[in-house]
């Protein structure tokens, strides 16, 4: 299974990370911060422009730098709808 990574970019700092998502919807995105026991989960929320995504952990900003359409655009390529079922 791929585990998907996105780059984030922590405000406080300017620094870029890559972490992973653990779940990604348009209205959030979930992603998880290190790995094992230490790992600490965080949701992105579209910013009032709809232009990026940000969330808080640990008191930290980050900002995953994507338009919400991007991402909805993202999602519908990588799971397609399912064709409607035709009745016989």
């Amino acid at each position: 299974m791929h585990t998907e990574k996105i780059p984030v970019r922590i405000t406080q700092t300017g620094q870029t990370m890559e972490v992973a998502v653990f779940d990604k919807r348009a209205d959030h995105i979930t992603v998880v911060l290190g790995e094992g026991l230490h790992s600490v989960k965080c949701v992105l929320t579209p910013t009032r422009t709809g232009l990026a995504y940000a969330g808080s952990v640990m008191g930290r900003e980050m900002v995953y730098e994507c338009s919400r359409t991007q991402v909805q655009a993202d999602l519908e390529r990588d799971n397609p709808p399912m064709r409607p079922s035709r009745r016989r």
